[in-house]
């Protein structure tokens, strides 16, 4: 099993599209897909067709047994989805809460690794959605990853929200001897605003290890698929955005490993 997150403490940059897009791809190459929503809003929950304010099971659940985790339960909070291959462990509002209810409780920081462990044969790839707050989810979220994705849209202002979720990682690799390492992928490049290639330029020049060497550009599609319940690949195959995120899956194994290395040369 692979597992990547998809992470960035700014909202709005595309995380939820990134998840979709990917797992799609990766279901119609035959691989066995798990999307994970660790985010209150549910926005990868409601893609699918599913309400987070009224969903009786969910990810919620598996927060309710003082940090252990029913060997069963995983398996049954997982649900279909409009793409063959791909399931999702769906988000509900109550997640909002957990902050509050686990004050005080041990060992809920690895809910998810947990969780994973005990569905490790039963799938390929798992995508982790998170939520844009630093807190339970995301520690749970960077816990159980190997690799981590940061979307950043090429603009200013998304720009400093990288910094502060590089320096969040930062403090969790100098906690934990097996944090995930990343990769940072532009997105929502438009190459007609100077803005937007400034934007980019200035990403390649500060992170050039670490910065994916393409970009997911601006593609309207991407919200009709979410409209449609669909992933992007399965409403317009060969749209630019759906062709970048394919050129980005292709890269993703190389640029993995080539941070472990950096991280352990």
């Amino acid at each position: 099993m692979r597992i990547w997150a998809v992470a960035n403490q700014k909202g709005g940059v595309g995380k939820t599209t990134s998840v979709v897009t990917l797992g799609g791809l990766l279901a119609e190459r035959g691989k066995r897909v798990l999307v994970v929503d660790l985010d209150p809003h549910g926005s990868l929950t409601s893609w699918f067709g599913y309400d987070p304010d009224t969903l009786n099971r969910s990810v919620f659940d598996l927060f309710q047994h003082q940090g252990k985790v029913p060997d069963g339960l995983p398996a049954q909070l997982i649900t279909g989805t409009s793409c063959e291959g791909m399931s999702l462990l769906p988000a509900s509002t109550a997640l909002a809460t957990l902050e509050r209810k686990l004050v005080g409780v041990e060992g809920m920081g690895r809910i998810i690794s947990r969780t994973l462990a005990l569905l490790w044969d039963d799938f390929d790839y798992v995508l982790l959605d998170t939520t844009p707050s630093l807190g339970v989810l995301m520690v749970n979220a960077l816990a159980a990853a190997q690799h981590l994705i940061i979307p950043v849209q090429t603009e200013f202002l998304a720009i400093k929200g990288l910094e502060r979720m590089l320096h969040t990682l930062g403090m969790i690799m100098r906690s934990q001897k097996n944090a995930p390492s990343y990769t940072i992928m532009p997105t929502m490049f438009d190459r007609r605003t100077q803005a937007s290639v400034r934007s980019l330029n200035h990403l390649r020049r500060s992170y050039p290890d670490t910065l994916w060497k393409s970009a997911i550009p601006v593609d309207t599609k991407f919200r009709d698929a979410s409209q449609a319940g669909l992933t992007p690949s399965a409403l317009a195959a060969e749209t630019r955005g759906v062709r970048a995120y394919a050129h980005l899956l292709r890269d993703l194994p190389e640029m993995a490993s080539a941070a472990v290395e950096r991280r352990n040369g």
